[in-house]
């Protein structure tokens, strides 16, 4: 049975946003970061830049808007602030620390001022062991990060209408028709 979270990670790889070529697309795409635009409400201001940064990387503006147009941030900080649990929230703001503790790391200073080379190398490795950690049946915070930058982006209104084909009213509309003229009724699950 499909859950959301496959059905989105299906969407992901559909439009092409997922871990087989982000990295090339946020390298290419790759700008100073900008003072948030924004006050966070359930993260720190630190946590808050992190999350930009990083959903940009994920989904980088092109000739499209990238998630830090689209809102993706602050979606996820409404998120976490509304409709998260404990553990959820925990997972994330654990998934943060350890972004700017493997920063400091290997590379002496938060995740933040890297170049976005260095940044891309460590959001690539935590795709590959999510990959194993999911193999061993274990949880990792980047696939749950990944899919609310997914969420967020498919769910904004840049996102909804600029990236992906957007209809209104798909098709014609043609009401009290004999079902012998369609063939079958449909539903939709």
């Amino acid at each position: 049975m499909l859950n959301r979270r496959d059905a989105m990670r299906g969407l992901a790889l559909a439009v092409g946003v997922a871990s087989t070529g982000w990295a090339e697309r946020a390298l290419a795409a790759a700008a100073p970061t900008p003072a948030l635009s924004w006050t966070p409400k359930a993260l720190t201001l630190d946590q808050a830049r992190l999350l930009d940064v990083v959903a940009e990387l994920i989904i980088p503006a092109t000739d499209t808007p990238g998630a830090r147009a689209a809102g993706v941030p602050q979606f996820i900080d409404r998120a976490v602030g509304d409709y998260y649990t404990k553990d959820q929230v925990a997972q994330l703001t654990g998934g943060l620390a350890r972004m700017d503790a493997d920063a400091r790391t290997a590379h002496g200073d938060v995740f933040i001022a890297l170049t976005p080379e260095q940044q891309v190398t460590l959001l690539t490795a935590y795709d590959q062991e999510s990959g194993v950690a999911r193999g061993q049946g274990q949880s990792h915070f980047f696939p749950a990060l990944e899919d609310m930058v997914t969420v967020g982006y498919f769910t904004s209104e840049a996102g909804a209408t600029e990236a992906l084909k957007y209809d209104p009213v798909p098709g014609d509309y043609h009401g009290c028709v004999p079902l012998a003229d369609i063939g079958k009724a449909w539903a939709t699950r």
